[in-house]
């Protein structure tokens, strides 16, 4: 199970909103070095380690895969290696954070 962050606002998977932002502040470094999906504008998938964000939504990951948009539903192909990975916000269409990650991390609600 992951937990869903959508840009254009927020989805039905996170139980509850972060009220100020010392609360937000605590959720992201609650997140950092998780292992993240990023689905992008173009239909490719970038699966990493969360290292950072700023205040344009701009997301590092380390120990980045990509996945390209497959015309077959049931493959993925062959993930390309990149490492470092800088994803602007503006081509992020949703952030899945996976659930074996969250496990550790206390006080995030996920819907099941």
């Amino acid at each position: 199970m992951a937990a869903m962050f959508e840009e254009n606002g927020p989805s039905t998977h996170v139980s509850h909103l972060v009220s100020s932002p010392s609360q937000a502040r605590q959720k992201l470094e609650g997140l950092l070095n998780k292992n993240m999906r990023i689905r992008m504008t173009d239909g490719r998938t970038l699966v990493g380690l969360f290292l950072c964000t700023d205040r344009d939504c701009n997301v590092i990951l380390g120990s980045a895969q990509e996945f390209l948009k497959s015309t077959d539903t049931f493959s993925q192909g062959e993930p390309r290696v990149l490492g470092l990975a800088m994803i602007p916000g503006h081509h992020v269409v949703s952030i899945e954070v996976e659930a074996d990650s969250l496990e550790d991390t206390q006080g995030f609600g996920v819907n099941h």
